[in-house]
């Protein structure tokens, strides 16, 4: 299919506008916005740059986001990136799949999965999320199957160990710390603009983004429910 060179024009604005923002809101753009919701060719044209660049272009609700792909480390962060960005300095491959760990447990606690949309609750305080992070770790760790093998190819016992090894001081934000550990998880998070960390009232809150992405793209029941058995929420069918 030949395309005008005009449209490729307006299709490579999009996609660097998408690639200096990573989002492009209809509110914001609305030119834009209308050019590759409207216009078939646009939309395949800057699609197709984003395959490229190794990444998706995806439109939730009035938003259209940059993807990076999992294994995109030009876009995205690499594991060797996101261990330095969360962990502590010396951290282990332990102390990384920790900080994975406590993201994931973040995301339970907010979305359901059921229902329009899979959001289960407005905010989560962080008493609550580090009660819930050392109970989901010390009943993961406990679960053997019959060869003594931990369930569900989890090492709960490993990352257990690297949380327990975390001091706890309630006025520390070093990364040593089971507190700064934690903080330095929620500001990355904030930074990547998922959730609001309202560090005063010691409360977190997720994004119109992070919810867009949760309905829309990363949960559906089958990925849902493998959380959950991962967690222990419920057992196999």
């Amino acid at each position: 299919m030949a395309y005008e060179i005009e449209d490729i024009k307006l299709s490579q604005e999009i996609f660097y506008y998408l690639l200096e923002h990573h989002e492009l809101l209809e509110d914001e753009e609305g030119a834009l916005y209308k050019a590759y919701t409207q216009r078939e060719e646009i939309q395949n044209l800057v699609k197709s740059q984003g395959e490229i660049a190794h990444s998706n272009i995806e439109r939730y609700g009035n938003v259209i986001y940059l993807i990076p792909k999992e294994d995109n480390d030009f876009l995205g962060f690499s594991k060797a990136q996101l261990k330095a960005a969360l962990c502590k300095s010396s951290g282990t491959d332990k102390d990384y799949y920790l900080s994975q760990f406590v993201i994931l447990t973040l995301l339970v606690e907010f979305y359901d999965g059921q229902g329009s949309s899979s959001k289960a609750r407005e905010y989560i305080r962080l008493g609550e999320l580090q009660n819930c992070i050392s109970s989901q770790l010390k009943e993961g760790a406990g679960r053997m199957d019959e060869d003594g093998q931990e369930q569900a190819g989890i090492a709960f016992s490993d990352m257990l160990q690297a949380y327990e090894a975390l001091k706890s001081d309630d006025r520390s934000r070093a990364r040593t710390t089971k507190e700064g550990f934690l903080h330095n998880i929620l500001v990355f998070l904030e930074k990547q603009g998922l959730i609001e960390y309202v560090e005063q009232d010691e409360m977190v809150k997720t994004t119109k983004k992070l919810d867009n992405f949760m309905d829309w793209n990363l949960l559906n029941q089958n990925n849902y429910k493998r959380v959950l058995r991962i967690l222990g929420g419920m057992k196999d069918e």
